[in-house]
């Protein structure tokens, strides 16, 4: 190898390196606002109105548009794997009996209902198919055996 395929190869090592640093950093960015949607819309999610959640249905709306947000600002679904792992890592967290004897997230229908609101919105927006790989597939008329497509060039 030549002096010149060298400096090639460490600037793609350094390149990679640097993408691997960038996707990390990103990665732990997405936890830690992951975590702290998480804990707004947990401590938000038991204000109601009347009998209507309130603080459920925004806490819901703010966390499933964080996640969507992620997934299609950066196309990775991991981007947003690791925002719903810090969401729900700090919501069940900030579940448990504090130290002063406080639980923000009681065992309540509404609380049990926001625990698998929250899960069932980061299963959802990470498992959901990337649809900007599928082709537009336009249907080609059927032609008898030994006629040419008009559309073919």
């Amino acid at each position: 190898m030549d002096a010149a395929g060298a400096r090639h190869s460490i600037r793609e090592y350094a390149g990679a390196v640097r993408s691997v640093i960038s996707r990390g950093l990103s990665w732990l960015a997405a936890v830690l606002i992951g975590a702290v949607y998480g804990i707004a819309a947990t401590i938000a999610h038991s204000y109601t109105l009347g009998r209507f959640p309130v603080g459920l249905v925004l806490g819901g709306i703010a966390c499933a548009a964080l996640l969507i947000a992620l997934r299609a600002l950066t196309g990775d679904r991991w981007a947003a794997l690791a925002a719903g792992l810090g969401m729900l890592t700090l919501i069940l967290v900030i579940s448990q009996r504090g130290p002063g004897g406080s639980i923000v997230v009681p065992d309540t229908p509404l609380g049990n209902i926001w625990m698998y609101v929250a899960a069932g919105i980061v299963v959802l927006v990470v498992m959901w198919p990337d649809l900007s790989r599928l082709q537009h597939a336009s249907p080609r008329p059927v032609t008898a055996p030994g006629e040419r497509d008009s559309r073919a060039s």
